[in-house]
C-alpha cells in the first residue's frame, strides 16, 4: 500500500468530459486519484481501472484494485452516465430501463460498495453527478430525467443515513456544458440550449469540478443532502 499522501478518490466516468476535469481537480487538491471506465483509461499520472457500474462484480473488482493500490476510498464522485434520448412513444422499455440501470442503479452500486469501508473510516464523501434535467425535463429524455432525478431522494436519504459517520452525501446537477456529448450536437441544438442560459454560454468541465472538488474538501463538512446546479442560472426557480 502506498504510504498517505492524500486521500483516495474515485471517480466513475472519469475517463473524458466532467468526470476528468473532477480527476484532475482532486488531484490537484493532493489526493490520489483513481478513474474507473469501462475501457479503464485514465488522464495521464492517474490510476485506471475497469469498471461498468451496470453489472456488481465489476464494480467490487474495481473498488478492490483501488484498495489495493492505495488504501480505503474515502471521496467517490459516481459521475457514469448514458444517453438513449427518443421520444416516450417510441421508447422501449430496454431503453428506459438500460439508462436507470447505469446511472441510478450504478450509483446504487458504486455508493453501497464505497459505504462499508467509509464507516469503517468514519469518514467520507459521497458526490453524486445528476443533470438540470433532473429539475427541469427534457423532451426525449424522460428516462434519463427519472434517473438523474433518482440520484437526489438517493444521496438525501444517504445524507441522513451515513451522518453519524461522518459520510456527507451531495448532489451536483450540471447545465448544458461543453463536453463530447454537446460538440455532437447540430449548431441550431446548441443555440436552443445556450438560449436557454442567462448568461447566453454553455460551461466548461472545470466549472463543474471546481464544485466538486469544494465538497469534496474538509472546508465543506457541514455540507450534506445538498443539491447545488452548475447551470448559468437555468434551473432558477425549479
Amino acid at each position: 500500500m502506498v504510504e498517505n499522501e492524500g486521500r483516495v478518490a474515485l471517480v466513475t466516468g472519469g475517463n473524458r468530459g466532467i468526470g476528468a476535469a473532477c480527476a484532475v481537480a482532486l488531484a490537484a487538491a493532493g489526493d490520489r486519484v483513481a478513474v474507473a471506465s469501462r475501457g479503464g483509461s485514465a488522464p495521464e499520472g492517474m490510476l485506471g481501472v475497469r469498471m461498468d457500474v451496470a453489472n456488481t462484480e465489476s464494480v467490487d473488482k474495481a473498488f478492490a484494485e483501488v484498495e489495493a493500490e492505495f488504501g480505503p476510498v474515502e471521496i467517490v464522485v459516481s459521475n457514469a452516465g448514458i444517453v438513449r434520448d427518443t421520444l416516450l412513444a417510441t421508447m422501449s422499455e430496454d431503453a428506459f430501463q438500460e439508462v436507470v440501470d447505469t446511472n441510478l442503479l450504478g450509483a446504487y452500486r458504486v455508493a453501497k460498495r464505497a459505504a462499508r469501508p467509509m464507516m469503517r473510516l468514519r469518514r467520507g464523501r459521497l458526490i453524486f453527478v445528476s443533470s438540470v434535467v433532473a429539475s427541469t425535463g427534457g423532451p426525449g429524455q424522460s428516462n434519463y430525467a427519472a434517473s438523474k432525478a433518482g440520484l437526489i431522494g438517493f444521496a438525501r436519504s444517504l445524507a441522513r443515513e451515513l451522518a453519524p459517520r461522518n459520510i456527507t452525501a451531495n448532489v451536483v446537477a450540471p447545465g448544458p456544458i461543453r463536453t463530447d456529448m454537446t460538440d455532437a450536437l447540430t449548431e441550431a441544438q446548441r443555440a436552443a440550449l445556450t438560449a436557454q442560459v442567462p448568461g447566453g454560454r454553455m460551461g466548461e468541465p472545470a466549472d463543474v469540478a471546481a464544485l466538486v472538488a469544494f465538497l469534496a474538501s474538509p472546508a465543506a463538512g457541514y455540507i450534506s443532502g445538498a443539491l447545488i446546479p452548475v447551470d448559468g442560472g437555468l434551473s432558477m426557480g425549479h
